[in-house]
């Protein structure tokens, strides 16, 4: 098992038979006999750093480009690398990524789960739980990341949906004792937290993947598209009109990329080095807050994730430094509007 340092929330995803939906290539089922819960251990840590940054060869790295600022989140051995700055923002706490798959457990046999085929098992149960969540979709799974601190109560709150696995060393093996509370279990929350603004950007989005024995002849093209494309960041950028944003995410994880990125970015790839869905199926971004949420409240993924998996809507969600994000099929853009506007009216 690893450890990961990242921020916190939580969130949903929808998935289509046989992988993302509408994908042709191996990703994740949408449905499963069997459901298991994965702590993949990896001392990660969220950070924000608006220069440019260098990178150790960790095995959990993701970097998400919002109007703001870049969140970094990386494990350990990658933090370390990171050039002390006083630029850097770093959370506090370390945090460790979460998977839920179905089919036994082991990463060559088992499938992960859609956030959206979770919102009632898993991240309604942790914000009623007070426990903070921090959430990334990938093109081939979604993670939740917790405060280490919180495992015993993440794993006493599921643990009677889910058989509780670790994985170490690449091995998936029966987890001992993570649930050990001493007794004391967080107090169930009588409330929700507050409801935050939502906004919808004009951008229509693409997650798309790449065969990273590909990443070198690209590397010069993502380095321009990460950090030298858009000028200097705008800490108050969430406060204008919410037209066409800038958003990027990059993601290398266990040697799998997972790229998001708006149809105008993914024009400067070659055509036949990006893995796409075969319908070409494209997303519309829900962003949420409108001040910057920070890393103690709780229930903000599960405020987005139930209404959607009411409506039976899938989705990708990104959690960043400030804000969070959930990309939804761009057909369903109006109707998850709605949704989510109906469902804060009914919790004030």
């Amino acid at each position: 098992a690893e450890n990961v340092g990242a921020g916190q929330r939580s969130s949903e995803d929808g998935v289509g038979q046989g992988g993302r939906p509408g994908c042709t290539d191996p990703g994740r089922a949408a449905d499963g006999t069997e459901s298991e819960w994965l702590p993949e251990r990896r001392d990660t840590q969220v950070t924000r750093q608006p220069g440019a940054l260098r990178v150790a060869r960790c095995k959990f790295f993701s970097l998400t480009e919002t109007p703001e600022d870049y969140t970094i989140i990386v494990d350990e051995e990658g933090f370390l690398e990171l050039p002390s700055s006083e630029h850097l923002s770093v959370a506090d706490a370390t945090w460790l990524a979460l998977n839920v798959v179905s089919g036994g457990g082991g990463f060559s046999s088992s499938q992960p789960i859609g956030v959206t085929k979770i919102a009632k098992s898993v991240i309604a149960p942790l914000a009623d739980q007070n426990i903070s969540v921090f959430m990334l979709s990938t093109y081939q799974t979604d993670f939740i990341l917790v405060r280490e601190r919180d495992l015993p109560f993440v794993t006493h709150t599921l643990s009677s949906e889910f058989t509780i696995l670790r994985v170490v060393n690449g091995e998936t093996v029966a987890a001992e004792n993570l649930g050990i509370t001493n007794g004391f279990v967080k107090p169930k929350m009588v409330q929700r937290p507050v409801i935050h603004p939502l906004s919808s950007p004009s951008n229509r989005f693409c997650v798309t993947s790449l065969d990273p024995d590909t990443l070198p002849a690209v590397a010069t093209l993502l380095m321009d598209v990460m950090f030298y494309s858009n000028g200097v960041k705008d800490p108050m950028a969430a406060g204008e009109d919410c037209g066409h944003i800038r958003f990027f995410s990059f993601s290398l994880i266990e040697g799998y990329i997972s790229l998001v990125m708006d149809v105008q970015t993914q024009q400067r790839f070659p055509s036949n080095l990006l893995f796409t869905s075969a319908s070409g199926e494209l997303w519309k971004m829900v962003r949420i807050g409108g001040q910057p949420l920070g890393f103690d409240e709780c229930g903000i993924v599960a405020q987005i994730s139930e209404p959607l998996a009411a409506a039976d809507i899938p989705a990708y969600y990104i959690s960043t430094f400030k804000f969070d994000h959930a990309l939804v099929p761009e057909e369903n853009i109006s109707a998850v509007i709605s949704a989510l506007k109906v469902s804060q009216a009914e919790k004030h």
